[in-house]
């Protein structure tokens, strides 16, 4: 050990010095006194560290006052983040409508205020009113769902994956369930069709080929051990050209002459048929029942707009069964995601207050002239207030989360460039309060109205002109 780096550990303040410097000492009643402590004494070690290995940046050895502000620094930026909320308030300036990262669906406020005024206490759960005797927790959402769909039965599990597990572990498992190749998807955070399937037991079969698949495809490959046929919708990617699949009307047909199920996924699981809005179709829920699927899954968070969910439609006996299923508690949901997903559904039975009041769909029905209108409001504030070049421009926005993939969303963007390098600026507008997600993209920063709710394009302004002028 050198001599300056000896010097440099004797002007390390105690842990009890530091936790009587001021800025510390304001922490004081919002984060706890050992865990204070603690934040001081890894701070501590952490530049005792870097005196020892010569990090480039130190203060000098004899600059007490210097590693003593370094240390404070540090605690007092970890105790504000261990103070405040990590899961908060976030403006989502991306254009991405269910953004994975930032918690997809926006609630609608029905959702929240009925978490808030029925669930501040004790809330019913799974108790019959009438008997007082336990009932099952999806009774409401069931009944909402038969309703909507048309489904003889329904549950909710914890997400569509979870859906599609619980489902072929109920009634596959250690048999055979064809799927065409075309099908075999991956969805979020690497996980693949096949894995979720070897997962529940069940034994997949491939049929056809990636971009074609015949009914004799099927015909061939059912066998006395197979159990059902599967079709994944690929709402997160799309095949074009030389392409052939099985409807689902068909598949029904050449199940149930063999006397095996169909087992439907449809994916995003819209209520709404997209197409009148001028989108390609996507399969609903409804039209699934209609073709006779004996069991379908779908997200309840997707085009739905609710909380995270797996929603599960079906015969009843097949509902029963699933519900009997060990893993059923394991993949059940919670009192507040019944309730956000009660709320939602609710706004459903009349389709033009869900197209007003659910945000996903409000979002991703936004006309261009309200969303030009809008960029233009935030670029002129931009403009009175900064030097950095601000240009409204023509781009797209996305469903995301593996809705109706490949199908862009005309926008305008209001485009930002600055002598701030465009990542350091969106790196900065993270650090606001709230934090705002943007885009980079060809040396600007994008900032797409489409997200950005109601109530929120003034604290947009502010946060941008923070960030320009290199406020953190």
């Amino acid at each position: 050990m050198t001599p300056e780096q000896q010097a440099a550990l004797r002007n390390i303040p105690s842990i009890e010095v530091l936790l009587h410097d001021p800025l510390l000492a304001s922490h004081g009643a919002a984060v706890p006194r050992p865990v204070l402590v603690d934040l001081i004494r890894e701070s501590v070690e952490e530049v005792r560290s870097r005196v020892l290995s010569d990090a480039p940046g130190m203060p000098g050895p004899a600059d007490a006052d210097a590693i003593r502000r370094e240390i404070v620094a540090r605690v007092a930026q970890r105790a504000e983040a261990m103070a405040r909320p990590y899961y908060r308030k976030v403006i989502n300036a991306t254009g991405i409508i269910l953004h994975t990262a930032l918690g997809r669906a926006v609630l609608p406020a029905k959702a929240i205020r009925q978490i808030v005024d029925e669930l501040s206490g004790y809330s019913l759960l799974q108790a019959d009113l009438e008997t007082g005797r336990r009932s099952k927790r999806d009774l409401r959402i069931e009944a909402l769902l038969k309703r909507l769909t048309g489904a003889p039965a329904a549950t909710v599990v914890n997400n569509n994956a979870a859906a599609t597990s619980i489902v072929l572990n109920t009634v596959a498992k250690g048999r055979e369930v064809i799927v065409s190749r075309g099908q075999l998807v991956e969805i979020g955070g690497s996980f693949r069709l096949p894995d979720v399937i070897a997962a529940s037991g069940a034994i997949l079969v491939e049929v056809g080929t990636t971009n074609k698949t015949h009914p004799r495809d099927y015909e061939r490959a059912i066998t006395g051990n197979t159990a059902a046929i599967l079709r994944v919708h690929p709402s997160n990617y799309r095949i074009a050209g030389f392409t052939s699949e099985v409807s689902l009307g068909e598949l029904v047909e050449i199940a149930h002459a063999r006397g095996i199920l169909v087992i439907d996924d449809v994916g995003a699981g819209p209520l709404i048929d997209f197409a009148r809005f001028g989108f390609e179709p996507e399969p609903t829920l409804q039209a699934s029942v209609a073709a006779g699927a004996d069991l379908i899954t779908a997200s309840a968070d997707k085009l739905i707009g609710g909380p995270q969910g797996g929603i599960i439609l079906g015969r009843e006996d097949l509902i029963q069964a699933i519900r009997k299923n060990p893993l059923a508690r394991v993949v059940r949901v919670d009192k507040i995601t019944l309730a956000a997903l009660e709320a939602t559904l609710s706004l459903f039975l009349d389709e033009a207050l869900a197209l007003d009041q659910v945000p996903t769909l409000r979002m991703l029905r936004r006309g261009l002239a309200d969303l030009d209108a809008q960029a233009k409001r935030i670029a002129s504030a931009l403009r009175r207030e900064t030097a950095a070049t601000v240009r409204v421009i023509d781009g797209c926005s996305q469903m995301g989360s593996g809705s109706l993939p490949t199908q862009d969303l005309p926008t305008r963007l209001v485009a930002i460039e600055a002598s701030i390098d465009p990542g350091e600026l969106a790196a900065r507008l993270r650090q606001q309060s709230p934090p705002v997600f943007a885009r980079v993209h060809k040396n600007q920063l994008l900032l797409d109205p489409r997200t950005v709710l109601e109530g929120e394009e003034e604290l947009l302004v502010r946060a941008c002109l923070a960030a320009l002028a290199g406020s953190r």
